[in-house]
C-alpha cells in the first residue's frame, strides 16, 4: 500500500478534531462519580473508551485494514505493516479532577518506524502535528524546539510513574537534582503534552519512566520533526516500548542522559 503522508496527515486531524469536541463536551458535564479505576491511581472513565472507539471507526476509514494500539484496546493484526497507536485522554487523571489539560495522541507507525504524530491538547484547542520528513506545526504554522544551550538556563518536564514505585525514591532523588540544576520542573500530567511542548520550545527537555507506546509514540515524532533528539534513559532508541524516555532541543540532551544513566538502578 502506498499512502501520502500529508494528505493522511490532513485527514487525520480531522478525525481527532471531532474526537477533541467529543473530550471537550464530555469535560464540562463530567462527574467524579464516573471514575472507575484499572488499578490504585490509575484511572479512566467512559470518555476515554467512548472518544477511542470514535477514533477507532475514523481511523479505520481512512487506512483500511491497518492494526490499533489503544490504551483501551488493542488489535493483534495490522495488514500492510501498518498501526495505529492511540491514547484517546492522556492526562486522564487532569481530566477526572478538573484541570484543563489532557490531550488526545495519535501516531502511525509503519514497520517499526512512527511516520505520523497527532497531539491535539483540547481545552487550549492546539493541534501539533507532523509527518515524517515534514517538519512538525502548531495549528499549521511551523515550530521548533528551543535553542537554549544549557541545562542551567532549561525548563525541564517530567512525570511520576503509576506503578513500580519501589524506585521511586531513586526518581525522586533523581527530581531534586535536576530541580537543582536546571530553571526549574513542571509536571503537566501528561507526557504528550510534555514532548510537543518540547518540540515547541516551552520546554527545553522531558524525561519519564514507567510510559506506554500511546503516550509517546506522536509526541516523539513530533519533537524529532522540530529539530529535537528522543531517546531512552541509556541513549538508544527503545522509548517507544522501552517504558522510559528523555526528549530535548538537542542541546541538552548529553546532559539529560548523562545525569539518568547515573542512576543504575532506575534505569536497570
Amino acid at each position: 500500500m502506498t499512502i501520502s503522508l500529508p494528505t493522511l496527515l490532513n485527514q487525520t486531524e480531522l478525525a481527532v478534531k471531532e474526537a477533541g469536541e467529543f473530550a471537550r463536551n464530555a469535560f464540562q458535564n463530567f462527574s467524579r462519580q464516573q471514575v472507575e479505576y484499572k488499578g490504585k491511581n490509575d484511572l479512566f472513565s467512559y470518555v476515554d473508551v467512548q472518544t477511542e472507539q470514535l477514533l477507532k471507526e475514523k481511523l479505520g476509514t481512512l487506512l483500511p485494514g491497518a492494526g490499533f494500539i489503544g490504551e483501551e484496546t488493542a488489535d493483534a493484526q495490522a495488514i500492510n505493516d501498518y498501526t495505529w497507536i492511540v491514547d484517546p485522554i492522556d492526562g486522564t487523571t487532569n481530566f477526572v479532577h478538573g484541570i484543563p489539560m489532557f490531550a488526545i495522541s495519535v501516531a502511525l507507525r509503519q514497520g517499526t518506524e512512527v511516520v505520523l504524530g497527532i497531539v491535539y491538547e483540547v481545552i487550549g484547542d492546539e493541534l501539533f502535528a507532523a509527518y515524517k520528513g515534514g517538519g512538525a506545526t502548531l495549528n499549521g504554522e511551523a515550530i521548533q524546539v528551543s535553542e537554549c544551550k544549557v541545562l542551567a538556563e532549561s525548563l525541564i518536564g517530567t512525570g511520576f510513574p503509576k506503578k513500580g514505585l519501589s524506585s521511586l525514591d531513586e526518581y525522586l532523588k533523581l527530581v531534586a537534582y535536576m530541580l537543582a540544576a536546571s530553571h526549574g520542573i513542571r509536571r503537566m500530567g501528561s507526557a504528550a503534552i510534555d514532548l510537543v511542548y518540547v518540540a515547541c520550545g516551552r520546554l527545553e527537555g522531558f524525561f519519564e519512566w514507567g510510559l506506554n507506546p500511546w503516550d509517546v509514540a506522536a509526541g516523539a515524532l513530533i519533537v524529532q520533526e522540530a529539530g529535537g533528539i528522543v531517546s531512552d534513559f541509556k541513549g538508544g532508541n527503545d522509548y517507544l516500548f522501552g517504558k522510559q524516555i528523555i526528549a530535548s532541543n538537542g542541546h541538552i540532551q548529553e546532559d539529560l542522559e548523562e545525569v539518568i544513566k547515573a542512576n543504575e538502578r532506575m534505569i536497570g
